[in-house]
């Protein structure tokens, strides 16, 4: 087994852009980019859910806002990454491709997956991140106070 590394933030962040993906984009991408290696369940694909919690203003106490569906997995690859995958809804596909993704990008395959995966699905968002902000900017209302020479 591999070395754990004290940093974890290019992980969780490539976790979040897949979690993130629409169903079945995460697959459609790596079987586009790489043929998938052969690896073994450490945890088979499962659906269950779990709590979700937010802040009130995203400020206040936190209190439980109700639960989500997830699936969740973890494999191991023949040369010994281990990928996890926790995705919201019941698609066990989607699950594997996100465990698949993540232990290909501990192994020298990094810069093909980052290029023709995770890069494409960051571009995605962002796009849409871009319309969504230019449709609220459109409804954009700028108030001003003419002053009056009374004063």
């Amino acid at each position: 087994m591999k070395d754990i590394s004290e940093d974890h933030a290019p992980r969780q962040r490539w976790l979040g852009l897949m979690a993130k993906a629409p169903k079945g984009r995460v697959a459609a991408l790596l079987d586009a980019a790489v043929t998938r290696p052969a690896f073994t369940w450490l945890r088979a694909p499962e659906v269950g859910s779990t709590m979700v919690r937010a802040r009130a203003g995203a400020t206040g106490a936190p209190f439980n806002l109700g639960e989500v569906t997830v699936t969740r997995c973890a494999l191991t690859l023949a040369t010994g990454e281990v990928g996890h995958a926790y995705i919201q809804g019941r698609n066990k596909a989607d699950a594997e491709a996100v465990a698949v993704v993540d232990a290909l990008m501990q192994t020298p395959q990094t810069a093909t997956v980052q290029a023709n995966v995770l890069d494409v699905l960051d571009a995605e968002q962002a796009a849409k991140r871009d319309a969504r902000a230019a449709k609220a900017a459109a409804t954009k209302v700028d108030f001003f106070t003419l002053v009056r020479g009374e004063d």
